[in-house]
């Protein structure tokens, strides 16, 4: 049975699409299709029940699939265990990020990176989903973990930058939300996980307002503060930078997260691994004061 046939199977039974499979593993829709069925006709059995709903597992399907997740499992500590040993500075390394406003704070060091190792190839993604770092889902990665967490057992972690939140008001509707300002009517602008927006509103000088919306993502906060649909509380190395946004009179700046690079053990010695996170680290360690949240005290203007 070909490894790769497996990794198809698998692809499609987790996410029970052929487009969805065929995205995850980087190959057009009608290979995972292809594959799939020739693995079927080599194992004489069908795994896949078709309908307009997707592709859902058969009793024979349901059968391999403990076994084939053993393969992968297997495969992954093969690769990782002879990639941990490369000491060459070439090859691929898959980064992720887990904002935007943080991955333009890392560009032009990455650049300058690239500049110096040509024979790197970085892979680069902007998502704040849990990557699987053991199937090599993503070499290195940047969360955000809460204050005093610390990352998971089987990862490395080296903890990069405090996460400092603080509450903004756009700069040309000031007057109307910021509660200290007389005849004002504010409220909160609200994350979509409304829990966890109400924990970090608790710590605020502002508990009491009121709380609007949901939005999914730290971008579609920041747009709706600039229209002035509320109050945001926002980390300081993204508010401090946007010059539509302004500290609301109270802004209540406080140590609520930190940035943290993860890593998987076995690759800890991979030589354009390493000087990735070295970079990685190194580039963050330069914004330490607008992570910090004193960026507004030492920067011009």
């Amino acid at each position: 049975m070909d490894w790769n046939d497996v990794r198809y199977f698998l692809a499609l039974a987790r996410l029970k699409s052929i487009r969805a499979a065929g995205h995850s593993l980087g190959v057009s829709h009608s290979t995972v299709a292809r594959r799939v069925e020739a693995l079927e006709e080599q194992l004489s059995a069908r795994l896949f029940d078709r309908s307009r709903d997707g592709y859902t597992l058969t009793a024979a399907g349901r059968e391999m699939l403990p076994g084939a997740e053993r393969i992968e499992q297997e495969m992954s500590a093969l690769e990782r265990g002879v990639m941990g040993q490369d000491e060459r500075l070439s090859g691929s390394v898959a980064l992720t990020c887990c904002d935007h406003y943080v991955s333009a704070l890392l560009m032009p060091a990455l650049k300058q990176f690239c500049q110096e190792y040509p024979a790197i190839e970085l892979r680069f993604s902007v998502d704040s989903r849990s990557f699987d770092l053991a199937k090599r889902e993503a070499d290195v990665a940047i969360r955000t973990l809460p204050r005093q967490a610390s990352p998971p057992e089987f990862l490395i972690g080296q903890s990069l930058a405090p996460v400092t939140v603080a509450n903004y008001v756009a700069r040309e509707h000031a007057a109307r939300l910021d509660p200290e300002q007389p005849g004002a009517d504010p409220r909160w602008i609200s994350y979509a996980d409304r829990s966890a927006h109400e924990l970090i509103v608790s710590g605020s000088s502002y508990p009491d307002l009121p709380s609007w919306g949901g939005f999914s993502s730290l971008e579609l906060m920041v747009q709706a503060a600039r229209e002035g649909l509320g109050m945001a509380i926002l980390p300081t190395y993204v508010g401090d930078r946007d010059l539509a946004l302004c500290r609301a009179t109270r802004a209540d700046p406080r140590h609520a997260a930190d940035l943290w690079l993860l890593c998987h053990p076995d690759l800890r010695d991979n030589a354009r691994l390493r000087a990735t996170r070295a970079r990685v680290a190194e580039a963050l360690g330069e914004h330490m004061a607008l992570f910090q949240g004193q960026w507004c005290a030492v920067a011009p203007g």
